[in-house]
């Protein structure tokens, strides 16, 4: 059994479900209903994308350089504001910004509902945990859209570099000709969880039956699958490491009550688009 079934209640497909039914009932049952390992990535970055709103200009950056985020907006101002209630309602709880921090609570039973990737199935399914665990897909608000979109990939890569000698570049291609054959990247997706790249691996999960072994594992893939919009092909911004460290430490200065969500989000936009202005300057 697990903490939602315990309790009567489903996964929430809304984040007014959430806040109304599911998180409620969960901490009746003793739980801490929600928690969370990246907020720039899930709370952010697709909470823009499984919204279709847009979060830079010039096409969310793919067009041009001489681009403004776009973060500073109602929507998710909105929803940030809900965070804060929840956590002081006890419905949410953030272990700071660290991956394993607020991981690790839902490995010990204690938080009901996490928000990470995929690419975390293959760990916990070789952990001892105290409960089975299972997948859905991220909640929307209704307040916002009644016709949810897809979420994009976390963007784990691999490159290859210029400069190099003709030896070398054949010998990566063929590494990337390995890496990308439906065997090894079915064996990726099966051992860690991340979703398979080809369709074809995909093909070769579905008929190994993995799906049937794990329906989890393939949440990921059907999430990405979700109808696209204008806004959910992912972004392209200079200096975005530093943006999200700077967004890592409002939305942690929002979370302990050191700033206010409005200040925060205006602090956000004023930095990054500093970064970004930049970075412009490095493209001549």
């Amino acid at each position: 059994m697990n903490s939602l079934s315990e309790s009567g209640v489903s996964a929430p497909k809304t984040w007014e479900e959430f806040a109304e039914v599911t998180a409620p009932a969960l901490k009746e049952s003793g739980y801490i209903p929600l928690a969370q390992s990246h907020l720039p990535w899930i709370f952010t970055e697709n909470f823009h994308s499984r919204h279709n709103l847009p979060f830079a200009t010039n096409n969310n950056g793919y067009d041009g350089t001489d681009t403004q985020i776009l973060v500073n907006n109602p929507a998710i101002k909105a929803h940030f504001t809900a965070l804060t209630e929840w956590k002081e309602a006890g419905l949410f709880e953030w272990y700071g910004t660290g991956w394993g921090d607020n991981q690790t609570p839902f490995e010990e039973g204690k938080v009901a509902i996490w928000l990470g990737s995929s690419g975390s199935f293959g760990g916990l399914a070789q952990k001892d945990l105290p409960f089975e665990f299972s997948a859905t897909f991220l909640p929307y608000w209704e307040a916002i859209t009644a016709e949810p979109t897809q979420t994009f990939i976390g963007g784990a890569s691999l490159f290859a570099m210029s400069g190099k000698s003709n030896e070398e570049n054949k010998a990566t291609a063929e590494f990337f000709r390995y890496l990308t054959s439906p065997e090894v990247q079915y064996m990726w997706h099966k051992e860690t969880g991340y979703v398979p790249i080809t369709e074809a691996a995909y093909e070769l999960a579905k008929a190994d039956g993995h799906y049937d072994r794990m329906p989890a594992a393939e949440v990921g893939i059907q999430q990405l699958s979700l109808p696209a919009g204008e806004n959910t092909k992912g972004y392209r911004m200079g200096f975005y490491v530093q943006i999200r460290d700077v967004m890592n430490r409002e939305y942690g200065r929002i979370l302990t009550g050191e700033t206010s969500v409005d200040d925060a989000f205006a602090t956000i936009e004023k930095e990054a688009n500093a970064l970004l202005a930049r970075f412009a300057k490095t493209q001549g």
